[in-house]
């Protein structure tokens, strides 16, 4: 155990077969930061923010997300090239041998839990070998009081050895780095890897198993805030889309930015206590709570320093998945606590490239649960070894490395919601205008918030002919005139300047969207089905 003043606390973890005890336990995130800066694994950038760098890995790698095939998955779990099945033996062995790596090694250690709600209250125990990795899982998970503390039984381990390389030929991995769900036993095992990201959304996994099998609650890949009137909203939405950004909004308070549990009675439920938000080109102007959180305790990944510590949010030379931890007390307008009732709008976010999408639409129930299953943002060039061009990037309820189970389950379970609460669901492109990427600019992030706003209020209108036109490709329902829009943003169309072009692009998406749902129609209704664009180009 470390000298330290707070760190009073002691702790065995003989029980996984850690013998020794140089464990660093519940130690205070000012802690961590300084042993940190002092082992030579991070820098104090100017603003107070630990920066660190993640090493090989500065993002998730879903080919080497496993999950135990066992008797409590087997038949439940959705196997294939997302969850990609483990035997329990070899996880045992991997297991063995990563607490034999650990049993060398300085730990630190935190206990925790994740949801929001009393009821739904998921206790954690985190074994790390990085401290700044531990204080990753303070910043990300809910904190227990002291009273809590005392009586804590931890129900799911995470292990987490970047430093540990597993032997593919031996172990059973696809490479040395992995990432493996054991329901089982309770634990997430990770190891090869120093991305963070991996820690949160092992939990996150886990909870999309749990909560919809044993609790029949809806997790959500999703931001959530709620108004004055305590109307909650809901954004869901791959990186890059604007998840985060959009949800906070110094007019509403934040329940959450990514990870949110939908319960059978309304109730909209944070699973983390922190914040996880990109930072590529991140400025005060744009995004002022985003930048004011980057403070001391926060955590930056992956950015570049200059002499002075000062960052360079444009700089993506390490990795554009540039991004920073905090815990949600770092925004000032939060709800506490992270809960919200009364569901009254839905954003279905995409970063569509292609620019054709209209910026906004509203969306009929049987288009919002074919939107939903889809799950449509785009590639730009330059992201990905090989793109050249926009492509389209399909990802099934906008989170689909994280659900173990069929997407139509989840899709059904939101299609019941939305019919029961009433909800209004709206598609939102906070991509391209007037013209592919390479062609057109990006959609400005104050028309974003004014539709975004407009939406909330009720100034788009009422559904129908007078306030909105139905596109002519797409089916869905754009309207003619937002306040602090000018119109013609509102028509993707018109933006363009070529009409044969712009027809010729939208009709290829909509090819991508039928071909990417032929996976799903077996499980999808006719309504659901019908509830995509039905144009065919000639």
């Amino acid at each position: 155990m470390k000298d330290s003043a707070s760190a009073t606390k002691t702790i065995s973890l003989k029980s996984y077969g850690i013998d020794h005890d140089n464990i660093n336990y519940q130690l205070s995130p000012e802690e961590l930061h300084q042993i940190t800066i002092e082992k030579g694994m991070g820098r104090e950038a100017s603003s107070g923010a630990l920066a660190v760098n993640t090493g090989e890995f500065t993002g998730r790698s879903p080919m080497d997300r496993f999950i135990v095939k066992d008797e409590i998955t087997s038949e439940k779990v959705w196997w294939g090239k997302i969850n990609i099945p483990f035997e329990s033996d070899k996880f045992d062995a991997l297991y063995d041998k990563v607490i034999a790596y650990l049993n060398d090694k300085e730990l630190y250690v935190r206990d925790s839990y994740a949801c929001a709600d009393p009821d739904y209250k998921l206790n954690i125990r985190v074994i790390n070998e990085y401290p700044w990795s531990n204080m990753f899982a303070y910043n990300m998970f809910l904190r227990p009081t002291e009273v809590e503390l005392e009586g804590f039984d931890p129900e799911w381990t995470v292990v987490n050895a970047p430093g540990f390389m597993a032997d593919p030929k031996v172990d059973g991995t696809r490479q040395h780095n992995f990432a493996i769900l054991n329901f089982g036993r309770k634990i997430a095992l990770i190891g090869g890897t120093g991305y963070t990201g991996e820690i949160k959304k092992g939990i996150f996994s886990a909870l999309n198993f749990i909560l919809p099998v044993y609790r029949n609650t809806l997790p959500m890949h999703c931001s959530a805030n709620v108004g004055e009137d305590d109307d909650t909203a809901i954004f869901f939405g791959l990186s890059g889309t604007g998840k985060t950004t959009l949800s906070t909004d110094p007019n509403r308070k934040l329940i959450g930015d990514d990870e949110h549990g939908w319960t059978p009675d309304n109730t909209v439920f944070n699973f983390e206590g922190g914040c996880y938000a990109k930072v590529i080109d991140l400025s005060k102007d744009k995004e002022p709570e985003i930048y004011g959180a980057i403070k001391k305790g926060a955590i930056l990944e992956n950015v570049v320093l200059d002499d002075n510590g000062v960052v360079d949010f444009s700089d993506t030379s390490i990795t554009q998945n540039t991004r920073v931890s905090y815990p949600i007390h770092h925004i000032e307008n939060i709800k506490q606590p992270s809960i919200g009732k009364n569901v009254k709008n839905i954003f279905f976010l995409t970063a569509d490239a292609f620019g054709v999408l209209p910026p906004i639409s509203k969306l009929t129930p049987a288009q919002a649960a074919y939107h939903f299953i889809s799950g449509y943002t785009a590639k730009v060039a330059g992201t990905e070894a090989g793109v050249v061009e926009p492509q389209p990037s399909f990802s099934a309820c906008f989170g689909a490395p994280f659900m173990p189970l069929h997407p139509a389950k989840y899709a059904e379970m939101l299609s019941k919601k939305m019919k029961e609460s009433g909800v209004d669901v709206w598609l939102v492109n906070t991509g391209w205008t007037g013209g592919p990427y390479g062609v057109g600019t990006r959609m400005k992030l104050k028309y974003t918030r004014a539709m975004i706003s407009a939406a909330l209020s009720g100034e788009l209108g009422l559904y129908n002919y007078e306030k909105y036109h139905i596109h002519s490709v797409f089916g869905v329902a754009q309207p003619r005139e937002c306040p602090g829009v000018p119109t013609k943003v509102l028509s993707p169309r018109a933006t363009w300047d070529d009409d044969e072009a712009y027809y010729r692009t939208a009709f290829k998406l909509t090819n991508a969207f039928r071909e990417n749902f032929k996976k799903f129609e077996e499980y999808a209704s006719e309504e659901i089905r019908r509830g995509g664009p039905q144009r065919y180009a000639f």
